[in-house]
């Protein structure tokens, strides 16, 4: 696959030069952020190169030779420029915000002055490596629910264009004996296969009209809302949010980053406006003077065992602790409650499946036993 390559180019003594810290290799069809893989395998390798005594810059020039991705080689490649120039290695990260997150970069920063960056990036890497698990365990808890009503789905679909048709003719001569049910559907089966266009035209429609109302503010505000109060839901977006935002505090605190830094780097960790919001009120009540737990304590929707908890940290100053044990709680606590959904998922779905079937069956064979002892 060709690479296209943009150069910037600044004026020195009247002639171009080329300046390689502002390259980008781009890959036609694919985004140009490495993903998280790329991130989780630079930082682990980093971590390990700089326990065995490697120098930060050694330690890079090593990784740009070990990394297959092109756009990751190209950031570290640029990193790895910096630093020899005389910048820091988190303001050398900082300039790559689509790679490495505001945590990130504070986490650097202070291990920097305080002599332990191998620990950090080991502490990262675990944090991504968590992060990973806990979005592998959110799709797979929800394939099989999906698999099972898109496969619905399409039975009922084939069964409605497909074979309701072939039995028309038949049951014209008896309709008034038909059952509703074979009524019904007959009625969807010469909707479905005489208005085909029109049904594809108005779900298209409608696809737009919702995927626009999503991305408006209102839209999102509203989304956003019910995943926090709508039932069993509500349960499971909350242990999400409180896991991933309390990993990102408590790993921040723990490593001397301020308050309010690490509040600043969790607001934007968790995509949801009414979460972002208690951040933004907790970091306000902190720079009031009122503390952490103060702001916690006013959202609903937080769970009175972490509020319990964050307080009885700040109170004791092991609030970086309390609030990594929170998260692990909460992690442990949202794989047994999918693992749990996702068990229950599975019989109501079979059950909704075979109501499905019996009707679609019933209202076919029924009608054939009619015409058989008619003609008997």
């Amino acid at each position: 696959m060709a690479l296209e390559i943009q150069t910037s180019r600044t004026e020195h003594k009247g002639k171009p030069k080329r300046d390689l810290r502002n390259i980008e290799i781009r890959l036609p069809g694919r985004s140009n952020t490495p993903s998280s893989n790329d991130r989780m395998f630079f930082t682990e390798q980093l971590a390990l190169l700089l326990e065995t005594g490697e120098s930060l810059h050694g330690a890079l020039t090593a990784i740009v030779t070990q990394t297959e991705n092109p756009r990751m080689r190209a950031v570290v490649e640029q990193i790895a420029q910096d630093i020899s120039e005389g910048q820091s290695f988190a303001g050398a990260l900082k300039k790559h915000d689509g790679v490495f997150s505001s945590t990130y970069v504070n986490l650097v920063a202070a291990s920097e002055t305080g002599g332990f960056m191998h620990e950090v990036l080991q502490q990262l890497l675990e944090m991504d490596q968590k992060r990973e698990e806990l979005r592998n365990t959110l799709v797979s808890a929800a394939t099989y629910p999906l698999f099972l009503i898109s496969f619905s789905i399409a039975v009922v679909l084939f069964v409605l264009i497909v074979v309701f048709p072939k039995f028309e003719a038949m049951f014209s001569s008896i309709y008034d004996q038909l059952p509703v049910t074979t009524r019904w559907l007959m009625t969807a089966s010469n909707v479905m296969r005489e208005y085909w266009y029109l049904l594809l035209g108005g779900i298209g429609a409608t696809i737009i009209i919702a995927r626009q109302w999503l991305v408006s503010e209102s839209g999102r505000h509203k989304v956003d809302h019910l995943k926090l109060h709508m039932p069993v839901a509500r349960d499971v977006f909350t242990q999400v949010y409180l896991t991933q935002s309390l990993q990102v505090l408590g790993l921040s605190l723990n490593n001397g980053v301020s308050v309010v830094e690490s509040l600043e780097s969790c607001r934007d960790v968790v995509q949801n406006s009414l979460y972002r919001k208690l951040i933004t009120d907790v970091e306000t009540k902190v720079q009031a003077g009122a503390g952490v737990a103060a702001g916690f304590a006013e959202a609903s929707f937080v769970p009175d065992l972490a509020k319990h908890m964050i307080s009885t940290g700040e109170r004791s100053g092991n609030l970086g602790k309390v609030m990594s044990r929170i998260a692990d709680y909460y992690s442990t606590q949202l794989t047994k409650r999918l693992d749990m959904l996702s068990k229950l998922a599975e019989p109501i779905m079979l059950l909704v499946m075979g109501v499905m079937v019996g009707v679609l069956v019933s209202s076919l064979i029924l009608p054939i036993f009619k015409l058989s002892r008619a003609v008997g």
